[in-house]
């Protein structure tokens, strides 16, 4: 049988290891400082989690999972009426009627959000970039920019499944 070396290791390096190890932990648990865009973006979203909509599964499938509804089925592709599009976990406003469009790509498109209602991360492809509700953080679809469908080139491209839509009040 073959005997494997062994390394003798002084104390110090112990309580060395052990003092890195505290700080990279501590480290992680630090809260970041929260930002104008973490706030929520209307009196009227619901900002504790017991409050939000009760999601049906293919709901969370789209907007916890971050899934995506298939293409030309979404309810609210063809809406034309006039108001706001709200997230359909929290209630938080994301979008105005003036602001969406036809691009023909299957889902609704927006080319302009509420001012703070919607935030962009890198999405986990690393090639596109997510959108999600800022007040819950709800998976909403992608954003892209230059395609010239619009002035203001940037197109939201959002599930259906991932809004309900208030009317105006007539």
């Amino acid at each position: 049988m073959m005997k494997l070396p062994t390394k003798t290791v002084k104390t110090g390096s112990h309580f060395l290891i052990l003092a890195l190890l505290i700080t990279g932990f501590s480290a992680c648990a630090q809260k970041k400082p929260a930002s104008s865009k973490e706030q929520p973006v209307s009196q009227q979203a619901k900002t504790n989690k017991m409050d939000w909509n009760t999601l049906t599964p293919e709901e969370t499938r789209v907007i916890v999972n971050k899934g995506t509804e298939y293409p030309g089925t979404g309810k609210l592709l063809n809406n034309k009426e006039k108001d706001t599009y709200l997230c359909r976990r929290c209630d938080a406003a994301l979008y105005r009627s003036e602001s969406k469009f036809e691009s023909e790509c299957g889902w609704p498109s927006f080319d302009d959000e509420i001012k703070g209602a919607v935030t962009r991360v890198p999405d986990a492809d690393g090639m596109r970039t997510e959108i999600i509700c800022t007040n819950c953080g709800a998976h909403l679809g992608h954003v892209f920019e230059g395609e010239r469908f619009t002035s203001k080139n940037t197109r939201h491209c959002v599930n259906s499944i991932s809004m309900t839509f208030v009317p105006d009040k007539k």
